[in-house]
């Protein structure tokens, strides 16, 4: 892949691209390790239980999680995610979203949630100034959506904090499923059915291998080739154009009119080459890949301040040369990746 210029701030200063000429600009930051959910493909409950020892603690504060954001933008990131875990277990997370709305240079914010802690939520964060809501469905059928959840969600919850969300002002909400081959498969129509002509936008992503407790197997990989096959043949799709550059899901319209869905193919269309996105853990730690077997600590030069932090985080980005999505399968691809829950997909 051929480097492209350096995007420069209004002072000229260089902002950093990585080894494959890939610059920075989503940062993914969880909030947060802890769920009340337990889906096999991220945090099955016989790996990772009630008493597995997540530590308060140890969570980056608002103080510490606003500091690192302004370095972070100050190296050219103007989208911003937060994640989990489950990020509404954050307590008083209204109060930094409203902290890192006022960052300028921003944006956009969003947040992706199980959505079942959603709807007492919803009001409180438009208020605040998040900009988009990103709701993880895997079901529809309730008993299904149960064993999903890891026996710990009720789809009722899920919905009512969707609507909520809606009411609050979150006009369009994604909905993003993991299709699982013989698990959920079957729930991809249903889905459909149920969301088409709403404004929301359901997202299908490849059941993916990532962490090491989930018990990935290729098998159960459904490829998006094959949904948009299913799909079209009950409502027909149009292609639609990437909103940007790097953006992860390809989009479709259906034909009648009923709004759209999108594709994320990580495994049998890898999109290594435009990835623009770092992840921080709520301990703070950056990982410059999904499926990074180790984490960068960024509370030493956080601890110095936000001049220290973004010379850090440019090292660290200058010297990535991710491309996991690529290699797998190959020799010498790690198989050691760091589990999803830390660093929220």
């Amino acid at each position: 892949m051929s480097a492209v210029p350096a995007p420069t701030t209004s002072t000229a200063t260089p902002l950093p691209l990585d080894l494959r000429g890939r610059p920075l600009r989503d940062l993914r930051l969880s909030v947060i390790e802890a769920c009340n959910f337990r889906c096999p493909y991220c945090m099955p409950a016989d790996r990772v239980p009630d008493d597995y020892g997540f530590d308060s603690a140890s969570r980056l504060s608002f103080d510490e999680i606003e500091t690192l954001v302004r370095g972070f933008v100050a190296l050219g990131v103007n989208k911003l995610r937060l994640t989990g875990g489950e990020p509404l277990l954050r307590k008083r997370l209204p109060q930094l979203v409203q902290r890192l709305a006022a960052i300028g240079g921003l944006d956009d914010i969003a947040l992706t949630t199980n959505g079942s802690l959603l709807a007492a939520q919803a009001r409180a964060l438009r208020d605040a100034g998040l900009g988009r809501i990103t709701v993880s469905l895997d079901a529809l059928d309730p008993q299904c959506f149960k064993r999903m959840s890891g026996g710990r969600g009720d789809i009722a919850d899920v919905l009512a904090g969707i609507e909520a969300a809606r009411v609050a002002g979150f006009a369009s909400i994604k909905l993003n499923c993991v299709v699982e081959r013989g698990i959920n498969d079957d729930q991809v129509l249903p889905l459909l059915e149920h969301f088409r002509g709403s404004g929301h936008v359901l997202r299908f992503i490849e059941y993916m291998d990532v962490g090491t407790c989930n018990g990935w197997v290729r098998d159960r990989v459904v490829p998006s080739a094959e949904l948009r096959d299913r799909i079209a043949a009950r409502w027909p799709l149009r292609a639609l154009e990437a909103n940007y550059r790097g953006e992860v899901a390809s989009r479709y319209a259906f034909a009648d009119g009923q709004g759209e869905v999108g594709f994320v193919s990580s495994v049998s269309e890898p999109f290594c080459g435009d990835c623009h996105r770092a992840r921080v853990s709520a301990d703070g730690k950056l990982y410059t890949c999904l499926f990074a077997s180790e984490g960068h600590d960024l509370r030493p030069a956080l601890a110095q301040g936000e001049s220290a932090l973004r010379e850090r985080a440019a090292s660290l980005w200058a010297h990535r040369g991710d491309r996991y999505s690529e290699l797998r399968g190959a020799a010498g691809a790690s198989r050691r990746h760091v589990e999803m829950f830390l660093i929220g997909g």
